[in-house]
């Protein structure tokens, strides 16, 4: 079996008990999934959903953090990793949307790789969940770590793992590949020690063994 044919039988299975994959973080707009998306690097998606709850209602929009104290935004996320530097961030990252791109959070991957704090990661989730634009396949810890155990890739690297998946993934599946195999990550095949007894995967794992 290649990798092509590997990954079809993945996304069936995992589509079947992760019915309605997507992002865990909560939002409104692809601003506010700009901000979550920052604030969630190295922090739990229930975390940054707790803190965002409160902090979308007193800053919703990319005016309301221009206008805020880097106080006021390092107040509301202190309960965040590393919220010092992501409120730097936030709020760079929202006045350059409003001085470069009229107050709307661009649509492509050229413009928001130049958004502070934003490298591809990010920009791919608010294209595929902010937008429904498939514009690559976003790499985080999870999809690392199952790339690599199910043989799909044997690289390091987040940029050339993505690109290793999504030359083996259809481009119209890129978004469910990422939810996917973050959703399983979290579940089933964790870094410490992989469930096997109870993954839907491991008749075709290489790494079944671990």
């Amino acid at each position: 079996m290649d990798n092509k044919e590997k990954v079809k039988i993945i996304l069936q299975r995992l589509e079947n008990i992760y019915p309605e994959a997507k992002t865990a973080l909560n939002f409104q707009t692809p601003f506010q999934l700009l901000v979550a998306t920052i604030l969630s690097a190295q922090t739990t998606d229930e975390r940054v959903n707790i803190v965002t709850e409160k902090l979308f209602k007193k800053m919703p929009t990319p005016e309301a953090f221009s206008k805020a104290s880097l106080e006021e935004i390092m107040e509301e996320i202190k309960s965040v990793n590393f919220y010092k530097n992501k409120a730097r961030n936030i709020k760079a990252c929202s006045e350059k949307i409003i001085k470069e791109f009229g107050g709307k959070v661009p649509n492509k991957m050229e413009d928001l790789i130049k958004l502070p704090g934003v490298a591809r990661k990010t920009a791919n989730i608010v294209l595929s969940e902010g937008y429904g634009i498939n514009e690559g396949i976003a790499v985080d810890t999870h999809v690392k770590r199952l790339s690599q155990r199910l043989g799909l890739s044997k690289n390091n690297e987040p940029e050339k793992i993505e690109k290793d998946l999504m030359e083996i993934t259809p481009k119209e599946r890129w978004r469910d590949m990422s939810n996917l195999l973050i959703l399983h990550g979290r579940k089933i095949c964790q870094a410490k020690k992989p469930n096997h007894k109870d993954c839907i995967l491991f008749d075709i794992c290489p790494s079944r063994n671990i």
